[in-house]
This record gives C-alpha cells, structure tokens and sequence, in this order.
C-alpha cells in the first residue's frame, strides 16, 4: 500500500471512498459585479481575462474593474509594446462592454498621470471608495485573485 500513497493513477478505476461529487450546474440571475484587481505582475491580467470572460459566460449583468495595484502600468501607453498582449485582450473586453476604472491615487503614486493611460480606461479619484460606491449601488464583490488552473491536473502534484 505504501507504493500506491504517492500515485492515485495507480489505484483501481472504482477507488473511490467518499463517492463522487454531486453536479449542481444552475442558471444564475443577472447580477453587477466589481472586480477589486490589485496584481503585482501585470502579465497577471490574462488570467483575469479568464474570471470575467467566465463571468460573462454564467452571469448576465454590468461587469466592472477597479485597478489600484502595480498591475496599472501595463495601461500606460509607453508600455504598449512590453504589455501588447494583455492589453489588447483588455481592450477586447472594454470593446465587450467591460469597465476599466483606475485609481488615480495608485496612478499618481507610480509616477503617471492620467493622460499617460490607453483610453479605455477611466481614471476615477480612489479605487476603495470607487469599490465601495458600486456595492452601494448593488454591485457584487470579486476578488479574482490571480491564481491559475488550467492545466492544473497535468502539473506535478506535491508528494
């Protein structure tokens, strides 16, 4: 049995001793959602791309992103050519009706202004108060932390 601890491909098809998971796919009501985005690597933002392309896929419903963090600087137009791809994959989802605002403060604090910002962003005045303002108007909090998974299954797994 200690040779089969480390390898559940080795276990028989029919292992299975808390059952299977049960499958409870719904339709979900339309909702706003916020998405609270403060990544330290921009690159981080394709993975992004996939939480709200998933949200639109389940949830009908205003979708916006709040952006405070180092992540801001793949917006800056002088940064085009370092961020193309994520950029261009958030500019397809502004196209899609998807907000971008930005926290003028985190702006400012990194050394841009807002003219420096592709325009399909919205500099707003703070990002927190901005989060706050659209849970006051009914919006739902999503905190897309930038974590991935596909593939996950095919990655080495701890031992």
């Amino acid at each position: 049995m200690a040779l089969c601890a480390g390898a559940p491909a080795a276990w028989p098809e029919e292992f299975a001793p808390y059952g299977s998971a049960e499958t409870a796919l719904q339709a979900y009501p339309a909702m706003d959602l916020v998405f609270d985005v403060n990544y330290r690597d921009p690159n981080d933002l394709h993975v992004l791309y996939g939480f709200v392309r998933n949200a639109q896929r389940h949830v009908a419903g205003r979708k916006v992103i709040v952006t405070h963090g180092p992540e801001l600087r793949a917006f800056a137009k002088e940064n085009y050519e370092t961020y193309q791809p994520v950029v261009d994959r958030m500019a397809e989802l502004a196209r899609d009706g998807i907000e971008f605002r930005m926290c003028n403060d985190a702006l400012r604090a990194a050394g841009y202004e807002p003219d420096d910002m592709h325009g399909f962003v919205r500099v707003i005045s703070s990002g927190f108060p901005e989060i706050a303002h659209l849970l006051g108007q009914g919006f739902r909090y999503v905190n897309p932390l930038p974590l991935r998974v596909d593939g996950l299954r095919e990655r080495e797994q701890p031992h």
